[in-house]
């Protein structure tokens, strides 16, 4: 009978999981999110097609570098999010199913924390500013994502019927089924 709560408390988590995330899919919060975060996409590939590649062209050699590897590291962490941006659009349009969301080739990476490249600070204004933007957002939408996806996983909940069956057969000593 254990073994029977607790595939129901799985089902209802997994239940309860897909429709949050289904509800946040067609939520407004979620419209905005994808407007903003498709935004900032665009805002950076255009200042780095334009104002951002004549400004690299007067940096220094360090700068020059930098800017190189922070322009590289921000557009990868942007695409990262407008991926789960349209994967989640593509649940709310009924395309894709939250269970298909949730695998790992459609989750948000963990960030690795690499080191601010020397000649961060003499990087052009916007360029820092756009990374700090991308950086929130992409915290942001990490967030989101470990808790839709991964936070109801790592915290199962114990039913309280559970509860009290574990300490009835504690306290009769009854071995499990099947044993």
């Amino acid at each position: 009978m254990t073994d029977l709560i607790s595939a129901a408390n799985d089902d209802d988590t997994m239940t309860f999981r897909a429709g949050a995330a289904a509800d946040f899919a067609r939520s407004e919060v979620f419209a905005r999110l994808f407007k903003d975060g498709m935004g900032l996409v665009e805002d950076t590939a255009a200042y780095l097609d334009g104002p951002g590649r004549a400004e690299s062209k007067l940096l220094s050699r360090t700068a020059a570098l930098a800017y190189v590897s922070e322009s590289m590291k921000l557009t990868t962490r942007l695409m990262q999010v407008a991926s789960w941006l349209l994967v989640q659009r593509a649940v709310k349009e009924g395309d894709m199913t939250v269970k298909e969301a949730q695998e790992p080739k459609f989750r948000l990476p963990m960030r690795d924390e690499k080191p601010v490249a020397e000649g961060f600070d003499d990087l052009p204004e916007t360029l820092r500013e756009l990374i700090t933007q991308a950086d929130r957002l992409y915290e942001r939408v990490l967030r989101l994502d470990r808790r839709m996806y991964i936070e109801a996983e790592d915290t199962p909940k114990e039913s309280p019927v559970n509860e009290y069956f574990n300490a009835l057969k504690t306290a009769f000593d009854v071995p499990s089924a099947g044993h």
